[in-house]
């Protein structure tokens, strides 16, 4: 049957033809923005994984901001901690050679007060954006490492950042001091009698903060007079430390971050340097760090002769500190005016040497972890940006076929609606 008024070829090729000009209309959109799912409409699926990826990649490209300064700093700290070796390493040749008698020792110990100059000038100067990692004298919680941001770690209860923590390490020559008003000596941490047992063991616990002092006490009894010279042995008229002065003859004041081996080391080395300035004979006495703990070893105490050594820890009150000083503070002692000054100094320019390489090596390890992780942030970045591209981005070989294809489409169903419209004009045949 044929009508005037209900054109049902006509109404077919319409919405043919509007099918195909919403689909031109969609190829047309993603080979001008190049993407297939370019809003939520499109695929509200993709579209949210995609902008939830897209948030990481410009957090991923924060962080590699954040590591970029992260190894400039720590790449300063290295090369100064790597120069202050070499620096010291010529200091120990100055030592050295004033172990000679025959020797201007006068202009040697100006050669040393040079290089200790310089030393204080780079640990001063070796600062980037004002972070100074050569410098931990502050008591501050916290104040002892710096973190450095490294990821964001995305997980099923949210997203989280994660840091890479570098501690400081202290190559100041500041003398450290202790200040205030009464301090308590009080009793001992650790302390042992050697009288013929020959060894023993001290016991540290980590400091609770940052400038705690930590002391070696020394009290040697000779009654028969025939193994060593107990007046040399002595830091202080008792084995209980009356004043400060006496507890702190041989000391070491905690950083911020020190552990109990710190501590141990600590005291251990300044008992070196005080044996070695004080012609200490290391049969005698030695005291050796092994993690938080000292070893103590004679080989010449009996009943009679006995060395008794305490570990104090004397405060001025709660939350008092001392003066933390720097960890080559022990460079404004060195004086090779003396034969036993200059033995003196070659035993502590070693242990200021290993602070020193255990200093750049620090820094070091910690800077190729930050350029591993700033490789593999830039990594991550790629990725990411790959797999957003993967869910969003148009496929512009198919998307120019398609379009090719739905503009012939396009022309015949334009066509298509013209030869339906014109159909109804057939019946005017019949009223002739």
């Amino acid at each position: 049957m044929s009508s005037i008024l209900t054109n049902n070829g006509a109404m077919v090729a319409l919405q043919t033809l509007k099918s195909i000009n919403t689909n031109l209309g969609k190829t047309q959109d993603m080979i001008s923005t190049g993407k297939s799912v370019g809003n939520a409409k499109d695929n509200a699926a993709l579209w949210a994984i995609s902008k939830v990826m897209e948030s990481d990649l410009r957090g991923f490209k924060a962080i590699s901001s954040s590591l970029a300064l992260g190894q400039s700093t720590v790449s300063v700290a290295r090369q100064a901690s790597e120069r202050v070796t070499d620096l010291l390493t010529q200091m120990k040749e100055k030592i050295v050679a004033s172990q000679e008698d025959n020797v201007d020792r006068v202009k040697i110990q100006s050669d040393i007060d040079a290089l200790r100059e310089q030393i204080t000038g780079i640990t001063t100067a070796s600062q980037f954006n004002g972070l100074n990692l050569l410098s931990n004298r502050s008591t501050t919680a916290g104040s002892g490492s710096v973190d450095i941001l490294a990821s964001l770690d995305r997980s099923g209860s949210g997203v989280s950042a994660s840091d890479i923590s570098v501690r400081k390490q202290d190559l100041g020559t500041t003398a450290s001091a202790i200040n205030g008003a009464t301090w308590t000596i009080g009793t001992a941490v650790d302390s042992g009698t050697l009288n013929g047992t020959q060894t023993d063991t001290l016991t540290l616990a980590a400091p609770s903060a940052a400038g705690q002092v930590f002391g070696l006490s020394i009290f040697g009894t000779d009654a028969d007079d025939s193994a060593f010279v107990q007046a040399d042995y002595r830091t202080g008229a008792a084995a209980t430390p009356a004043s400060i002065a006496e507890a702190t003859e041989i000391r070491y004041i905690s950083r911020e971050g020190d552990t109990a081996a710190d501590v141990a080391k600590g005291l251990a080395n300044a008992f070196k340097i005080y044996a070695a300035a004080n012609d200490l004979d290391a049969d005698v006495l030695s005291i050796d760090a092994s993690g938080g703990t000292l070893a103590v070893a004679s080989t010449v105490t009996s009943a009679t002769d006995t060395i008794s050594v305490g570990i104090f820890n004397p405060q001025a009150g709660a939350g008092s500190s001392a003066t933390i000083g720097g960890g080559l503070e022990a460079l404004n002692q060195i004086n090779v005016g003396s034969a036993s000054g200059a033995a003196s100094a070659l035993t502590s320019i070693e242990f200021m040497i290993e602070t020193a390489i255990t200093s750049a090596a620090a820094f070091g390890s910690a800077q190729g972890r930050v350029d591993t992780q700033a490789a593999f942030v830039s990594q991550i970045s790629d990725a990411l940006r790959s797999g957003i591209g993967t869910l969003v981005d148009a496929d512009m070989e198919e998307a120019s076929a398609r379009l090719q294809a739905l503009q012939v489409q396009q022309q015949l169903g334009i066509q298509s609606l013209s030869i339906a419209n014109q159909a109804p004009q057939s019946i005017l045949s019949l009223f002739r």
